[in-house]
């Protein structure tokens, strides 16, 4: 195969891999605490010989995921939070501590705040926060100090991973940090409101149609380069 058809058929995988997120941004658009995420391409040049132009390749393995801001809603629970500013909030899964945005939060039976899968909260020194199920009054500080009925019960803090390009998407809103966590000041916890999906819908419809006729005129190139190895092939004695 010549180097051209090796070249559109590395750009058509990355398309296919950059339509499959865009339809996962739009799929999470009402996500709570959704964070849009991108592909970010790299070309890979090889040398094919002294005198012989070079091959390029086309990468998008790797996953960009955009911190900005996701639009604020007001909610009736006192359980719900919403984060303003950088950070996430830091949760215990079987699979290890985990970073989120989503903040709908709910006590479970035992009394502890865990999230819609069942994942429980972590505050400072990663216990977890239990709330008394007699409590009347459940108010959250300016500084993340959680009371019930006036008395601090629990702090819960905000974190970010040590290297920020080493925030790895897990499940849906679950974030993983390899190289580990650090505790964030400048954010803050909003008590009664939860944080939407950063997912702009019409720029991220835009961009599939944008990606599909990349792919279109890629597959076009393909059928043509294919087409024109045929009739050399037929020109040549013995290859019909």
């Amino acid at each position: 195969m010549e180097n051209a058809l090796y070249t559109a058929l590395t750009r058509q995988s990355g398309l296919l891999r950059e339509m499959d997120q865009v339809a996962n941004n739009i799929a999470n658009m009402s996500t709570t605490g959704f964070r849009r995420e991108g592909l970010i391409f790299s070309e890979f040049v090889q040398g094919t010989g002294p005198g012989e132009p070079s091959l390029s390749m086309a990468a998008a393995r790797v996953r960009d995921t955009d911190l900005l801001q996701g639009a604020l809603r007001q909610t009736a629970s006192p359980f719900d939070m919403a984060i303003e500013g950088p950070g996430f909030f830091l949760i215990e899964t079987p699979a290890g501590e985990r970073l989120t945005r989503a903040g709908n939060f709910s006590p479970s039976a035992a009394g502890e705040l865990v999230t819609p899968d069942g994942h429980r909260l972590l505050a400072e020194g990663s216990a977890p926060v239990f709330v008394p199920p007699d409590a009347s009054v459940i108010a959250l500080g300016a500084d993340g100090t959680l009371s019930a009925d006036g008395a601090p019960i629990a702090r819960i803090g905000l974190w970010e991973p040590v290297d920020p390009i080493d925030l790895g998407r897990q499940d849906g809103v679950l974030f993983a940090a390899a190289s580990g966590i650090a505790q964030v000041e400048e954010g803050r916890i909003l008590q009664g409101f939860l944080e939407g999906s950063n997912v702009n819908p019409i720029a991220e419809v835009a961009r599939m149609i944008e990606v599909q006729r990349s792919y279109e005129m890629a597959q076009s190139f393909l059928d043509t380069e294919d087409e024109r190895i045929r009739n050399v092939l037929r020109t040549i004695p013995g290859q019909q």
